[in-house]
């Protein structure tokens, strides 16, 4: 039972023991009551228990009882990381054994060699234990071992044996009532799922797994560190690193496996370097490999020793000492069979690049760049980065470019596979370093329009298409319903002064749960195999129209000047220096936003001007006079454009990439003119522009009051042509997908956007901060504006810092009467900024609002 029922086992086995048993029923009690500690509790009271359960074992003359007791026992060492005296029970378990105890007997030692990384050996001991196990028709155990033996081959990359062994091991479970085996099984096809690059699944079926151990009521520790590798997979680094570190504490807590507490202190220090933490990723993996080697596990002490040096080069600590240790890591990798072994010799490769040592660079690269052409997706990028690093080495930027191509076409065959919009763009960051080396190689040897290439290659991914329309789920939706009514629970309470714990909680809560469904999507379309091509944006711009394409390379801005049929490359100033400047010119916009600061409008626009000689450079003075259009990195998305002398008094829209505007271009109009007014609730000014504009457009539909409720405006906006949403916007940095507009029952999220069958073709936000976004991926935003370019919306005005309510609504009734004529967007807002009074807080409110796309 105690694989069934974990606790009514374990309150079974203490009924048996207050009842006086026979050393052999005793003997029997006190191993369950071993076992669920040794899984679920105290390590030392679990080594208590089957220390008497082996003493009452060998009172009560059962040989195959003690071989039993002594296999249990020989685990629990194990995990206890006393390794030799558990390898010592387990080979006496097999001595004693007989017949089918001794084929239970080996699968638990190979379960023990498979926690020790003896992979082999672990094999071995299933294959002679299986038959045996299948001969005397015992269902669970024959399951249990074709479970390890899967295992075991994901462990060596052989995800094909794995599938075959998962499969037969699932047809069994189906016949048992061991539940929690059922759900072991369920989060090993997780594992499967993710080794084979099947991200969306992974994630759907250890949830499905951490679903079941909870109505067990048991720990997840071993979930945990294989939830926390799928995190990895997904770009969620510091989620990850979040979820491991708070299972250590839990594990250390209740006097858990040491065993357990090594790999998530590994999955702790994996997590912490990619999330760019070097120094939280020093510390941990020096306590696992430490950890590690005191329990005797070589194969996991050789993965955290190469975390360690990882994190180490990542904290500046590069020496030729290194690279001999990374070059040792990688030939124990080898010798091991290892799919990590490939990503070890770039390490070492890469080091020794850097110290100038060719001859050694060139050994480790050579054999890293054999992955590049099998194996999953990310050992394969490892390939291609090999094979790029060494051919700048080489002096060869035809290669160079011709391998990070091959890479990133890697990259984006697997990003593909992922629905969630969340998930496409943080999955860019792997290729981070192939777009950076394809940059630097067509600064260095190609004309600007290659660099214009290159930088459109790795730029804006995520809006290349639309989102996976998250399913009809009716889990789904409930917990949005239920997340927008806790939301405006919450917020009324807040107004009113009550604390509101219990609320935020459940919030929180429930948010975990959208995001949760959201991220197990599977992309639904392969790539449409779309390239850039410079030749039809030059075409598209004719002689009138800029495009700016500002691209980072080594730190500093490159300025791309497109129009009148070429491409004509500038040099900005350093990226980080504009970062700077665009924070403090927030900070001013956010002062000017109140009366009383106009002191601060000459310092503002200082301001703005040494940002154009940062972002554009000489480039200013070459815009010519017509339509200009931005297309700034990820980084700068906080730069509020109109605040550029070049652009103050111009007609200028923005656009995450030079494709996104192509395809925004291309956008065609739905039929008819249908307008969507909505007016959501505690507005300053109450939405004052919304009933003027009502009477302007006269059969807009207007949605205000209870009304403006989620489903109903949803329901109105799908396919109009254009909708104006008066109400408070809010940006959530930590995770932008619930940035939100404030409707009559709660918050109107991007998840909800994205359940839009087509966005609508013109949106006008005149709220606060509907223009943040959130950096995250190689080059990506996350926000509102970015949610709806890719459904079908051709034109955005948004804000990008906090302003004045009052002055919105001249603003934006300015922009409607420019629209009412057949301006564009962006035509529209600029005619509107010139209406306003010339006070400093009119002018910041102009400034601080932005047209993005091409409408």
């Amino acid at each position: 039972m105690v694989f069934a029922a974990p606790n009514q086992a374990l309150a079974r086995a203490e009924e048996v023991l207050g009842s006086d048993p026979s050393p052999l029923h005793a003997s029997v009690a006190h191993q369950v009551i071993g076992i669920w500690q040794r899984d679920w509790g105290d390590m030392r009271i679990a080594l208590d228990h089957l220390r008497r359960a082996r003493d009452l074992a060998a009172r009560s003359e059962s040989a195959d009882r003690e071989a039993d007791v002594l296999a249990a026992l020989g685990v629990a060492l194990v995990h206890a990381g006393r390794t030799r005296q558990g390898l010592a029970a387990l080979e006496r378990g097999v001595e004693v054994g007989s017949g089918h105890t001794r084929a239970r007997v080996l699968f638990r030692r190979a379960y023990a060699s498979w926690v020790l990384g003896h992979h082999r050996a672990a094999l071995e001991d299933v294959r002679r234990a299986v038959p045996v196990l299948r001969q005397a028709d015992d269902v669970i155990w024959t399951a249990r071992a074709l479970t390890l033996r899967a295992t075991v081959h994901l462990a060596l990359g052989a995800v094909e044996r794995a599938d075959a062994d998962f499969t037969a091991a699932e047809a069994l479970w189906d016949t048992t009532g061991q539940e929690h085996d059922k759900a072991d099984a369920v989060e090993s096809r997780g594992l499967a799922a993710y080794r084979s690059g099947d991200i969306p699944a992974a994630l759907r079926l250890l949830d499905e797994a951490q679903e079941r151990y909870a109505k067990l009521g048991t720990p997840t520790f071993m979930l945990t560190v294989r939830r926390c590798e799928v995190l990895m997979a997904a770009g969620l680094a510091p989620e990850a690193l979040a979820e491991a570190d708070a299972a250590i504490k839990v594990l250390d807590g209740i006097g858990g496996q040491s065993t357990l507490k090594a790999e998530l202190l590994l999955a702790a220090a994996r997590a912490a370097r990619l999330a760019g933490d070097a120094h939280t990723a020093i510390a941990r993996a020096d306590m696992a490999v430490r950890l590690f080697a005191g329990q005797r596990r070589t194969w996991w002490e050789t993965h955290a020793r190469l975390v360690l040096i990882e994190a180490r080069v990542a904290a500046g600590r590069g020496s030729g000492r290194l690279v001999a240790e990374a070059a040792a890591v990688a030939d124990r990798l080898a010798s091991f069979g290892a799919p990590a072994a490939p990503e070890a010799s770039l390490l070492a490769g890469r080091i020794a690049l850097d110290l100038g040592w060719r001859e050694d660079a060139q050994r480790h690269l050579e054999v890293a760049a054999r992955s590049r052409h099998s194996g999953p997706p990310l050992a394969r990028m490892t390939g291609w980065a090999a094979q790029a690093l060494w051919a700048r080495a080489l002096g060869s930027d035809r290669r160079v470019l011709e391998a990070c191509r091959r890479g990133l076409d890697v990259l984006d065959d697997h990003r593909t596979t992922l629905g969630a919009s969340e998930l496409r763009a943080r999955a860019t960051a792997q290729g981070a370093e192939l777009a950076g080396l394809a940059a630097r190689a067509s600064l260095a040897s190609g004309g600007p329009r290659q660099l214009l290439v290159w930088s459109e290659r790795w730029r804006a991914t995520v809006l290349s298409a639309p989102p996976t329309r998250p399913p009809a789920d009716p889990s789904l939706l409930s917990d949005l319903t239920a997340y927008r009514e806790i939301a405006a629970r919450a917020e009324a309470a807040r107004m009113e002064g009550r604390p509101v714990p219990a609320l935020e909680r459940e919030q929180r809560r429930l948010e975990r749960e959208i995001r949760s469904r959201t991220l197990h999507m599977r992309g639904d379309a392969p790539g449409d195999g779309y390239r850039f091509d410079p030749r039809r944006l030059l075409e598209q711009l004719g002689d009138d129209v800029r495009l700016v394409e500002l691209a980072v390379v080594g730190g500093r801005v490159q300025v791309l000047l497109c129009g009148q049929g070429r491409v004509r490359r500038f040099e900005g100033g350093l990226l980080a220096d504009a970062e700077r400047e665009a924070e403090h010119v927030q900070a001013g916009l956010r002062r000017l936003a109140h009366p009383g600061a106009e002191a601060r409008l000459p310092v503002v626009e200082a301001a703005g001007r040494h940002l154009e000689e940062l972002l554009l450079g000489p480039a200013a003075a070459r815009l010519g006079s017509g339509p200009v259009v931005v297309v700034p990195p990820g980084r700068l998305h906080r730069v509020p454009w109109a605040l550029l002398p070049s652009l103050r008094e111009r007609v200028f829209s923005v656009s995450p990439s030079s494709s996104s505007w192509l395809r925004a271009r291309d956008t065609v109009p739905p039929t008819g003119a249908r307008q969507v007014l909505v007016r959501g609730p505690g507005l300053a000014t109450g939405g004052a522009e919304v009933p003027e504009l009502a009477g302007r457009y006269g059969s807009a539909t207007v949605l205000e009051y209870d009304d403006a409720r989620v489903p109903r405006v949803l329901e109105e906006l799908d396919g109009a042509a254009l909708a104006h949403i008066a109400a408070h916007g809010a940006f959530r940095a930590d995770s932008p997908l619930f940035s939100s507009l404030r409707m009559a029952d709660g918050p109107l999220i991007v998840h909800d956007f994205e359940r839009l069958d087509r966005s609508p073709y013109r949106i006008i936000l005149s709220c606060c901060d509907t223009a943040r976004f959130a950096s995250v991926g190689a080059d990506e935003l996350l926000g509102l504006v970015t949610a709806l370019l890719p459904l079908g919306t051709a034109g955005v005005v948004a804000c990008s810092a906090p302003v004045n309510d009052e002055a919105v609504v001249p603003l934006m009734l300015a922009l409607h009467k420019g629209l009412s004529s057949g301006l564009s967007l962006a035509e529209a807002l600029r005619d509107a900024r010139g209406a306003l009074p010339g006070d400093s807080v009119h002018r910041a409110t102009g400034w601080a609002f932005s047209a993005f796309g091409a409408a």
